[in-house]
């Protein structure tokens, strides 16, 4: 079993304009079928929600944004973890559900490459968990820097991406994925 499916963040909010351009128009069709096999399996999955706490957030929990994408709501025995910051680690039982499940083995995918996803899987690559990152069902949004470059949505996704890869994670395709 290539270990548990962590889904962070597939939410409603993230089609909010206020967002800017998202990269891989593919992201939902890649996810779905991902989190599909995995149930088909009958492997374990486990979502993380952000709850945000900022008063214009489309993630705020009083928000129709807080929702899940349809395709992405949990089933009955897939446990929800809701979290308040960048990483599913703090200030949640994320780590002590995914031991429970068994196993060091994960495969994450979700939004966005570079922040929520992006901690996430610091961490765990801290906590001694090793990570499978779908990068084809990862998405994100353009940035702007300090000093006012622009970079764009595909940028960050890919800079992110790198910055994991063989340090935090391996990063892979949902193809890879299910022909293993």
């Amino acid at each position: 079993m290539p270990g548990t499916l962590v889904m962070i963040d597939c939410q409603t909010g993230f089609l909010n304009p206020v967002w800017g351009e998202r990269n891989n128009p593919h992201f939902e069709r890649n996810a779905q079928r991902l989190l599909t096999h995995w149930r088909t399996q009958g492997w374990p999955v486990v979502h993380v929600r952000h709850a945000s706490t900022e008063p214009n957030s489309p993630l705020r929990p009083d928000r129709p944004g807080f929702a899940f994408f349809e395709w992405a709501t949990p089933l009955k025995g897939e446990p929800e973890v809701v979290k308040q910051v960048n990483s599913g680690f703090i200030g949640t039982d994320l780590e002590k559900v995914l031991r429970n499940l068994g196993g060091t083995d994960l495969t994450v995918a979700g939004l966005t490459t570079n922040h929520c996803v992006s901690t996430t899987v610091r961490m765990a690559g801290n906590l001694g968990f090793h990570v499978n990152l779908v990068g084809d069902a990862c998405a994100t949004f353009g940035r702007h820097h300090a000093n006012g470059t622009f970079y764009d949505a595909h940028t960050m996704h890919d800079t992110a991406l790198a910055s994991l890869h063989g340090e935090f994670c391996n990063v892979a395709t949902v193809d890879a994925l299910m022909m293993a």
